[in-house]
């Protein structure tokens, strides 16, 4: 359309139009308003059909650079977010394990304090038997030491008497002795 104009524009003129612009003297000064001409046109649809895509372009590509920068930037957020979590949740690990190792620590001593008061447990029963078995032992001693007495009393007794009495009456004769004698102690 404009190109059509611009044709009846061109062959309107008269040529005396164009003669005088065609100055001998070295300006061609309808060569100027041609080349004006054509390139106001060509701005024109370059901009109609060059710049109105090209900015377009141009627009996309600035959202999608501010997408990706606010993507970019929710994930050093979370990034941020996932170290605090961790670093955490190892703050608590440490925290459970030196706990455990307490625990451990105290779960040893009250065994080993168990374990000592058990073996002191077993001292005492082992003397408390060996008292009561040395008391049995002294006490069969003693009672073998007044059979033999009683025995040898009674030889004794015998040879002095002359006479043999009965042995049951000698050893009741010498364990009324022996009580006497213990009571006189």
């Amino acid at each position: 359309m404009f190109g059509e104009s611009f044709v009846l524009l061109s062959a309107s003129a008269d040529a005396g139009f164009l003669a005088k612009l065609n100055d001998p003297a070295g300006l061609n000064l309808g060569d100027i308003i041609v080349t004006v001409l054509f390139f106001s046109i060509l701005m024109i649809l370059l901009k109609k059909f060059a710049w109105g895509p090209l900015m377009g372009v141009m627009d996309q590509r600035a959202e999608l650079i501010a997408t990706e920068i606010e993507a970019a930037e929710k994930s050093r957020l979370a990034s941020e977010q996932l170290l605090e979590e961790q670093r955490a949740l190892l703050k608590e690990a440490r925290e459970n394990a030196q706990s455990i190792v307490d625990n451990a620590k105290k779960q040893g001593e009250a065994q080993r304090e168990e374990l000592v008061v058990a073996a002191r447990a077993e001292v005492n029963r082992m003397k408390e038997s060996a008292a009561i078995e040395i008391a049995m032992e002294k006490e069969k001693a003693v009672a073998a030491v007044r059979e033999e007495f009683v025995s040898l009393s009674i030889l004794a007794a015998s040879k002095v008497l002359g006479k043999e009495i009965s042995e049951e009456d000698n050893r009741a004769l010498i364990e009324e002795t022996i009580v006497k004698a213990g009571e006189g102690r």
